[in-house]
């Protein structure tokens, strides 16, 4: 299993820990926080189970995955079609890519909210700049909705999608080749 902009690692050591006889690999493109993930792996000893990458979504290594998790960080990536399309040539014919990302809805007027106005201020100050400080100059921003995420799945060339879970705070999708 792929964690793709995993960060520190969190969500890969609880994955690991959840699912012992699993192998996992996390990637992300600054070079800190994997050497951080690798930290806490040793700490957490999952290391046997769990190795980490300094990769960016479009360029991370192994394969074919059963599944690639993108937990809170497809709408952060410049490029997240390149790494949409890295997805599906990384998953076996029969792999899922699970996609959680901030809760939105498809009309600004489904996001007035207190959680959506919060995640369209982080969006402007945080995500969307740093998305297009990447090679791509593309981005979902934080509040991109099911629309967006479904029409990239799509262009990527993923043939099934679909919304699976949410809370006020996300929305779980999956895609399948």
């Amino acid at each position: 299993m792929a964690d793709i902009g995993c960060g520190q690692g969190t969500s890969t050591i609880l994955m690991a820990k959840a699912f012992p006889r699993s192998r996992f690999v996390g990637s992300d493109y600054h070079e800190g926080s994997i050497e951080r993930a690798r930290q806490r792996a040793d700490a957490a000893e999952v290391t046997g189970r769990v190795s980490f990458e300094v990769a960016s979504a479009q360029a991370f290594g192994g394969g074919p995955y059963d599944l690639v998790t993108t937990f809170d960080a497809l709408h952060d990536m410049g490029d997240p079609l390149g790494a949409a399309r890295h997805v599906l040539e990384s998953l076996a014919d029969d792999g899922t890519w699970m996609i959680v990302e901030p809760y939105a809805g498809g009309a600004v007027v489904d996001n007035l909210n207190p959680v959506g106005r919060i995640y369209y201020s982080l969006s402007m100050i945080l995500c969307v700049p740093g998305a297009l400080s990447q090679t791509g100059g593309y981005s979902l921003g934080a509040q991109a909705g099911e629309a967006p995420i479904h029409r990239l799945t799509a262009d990527a060339g993923f043939t099934r999608f679909r919304r699976v879970a949410e809370t006020p705070f996300n929305i779980v999708y999956e895609a399948h080749p």
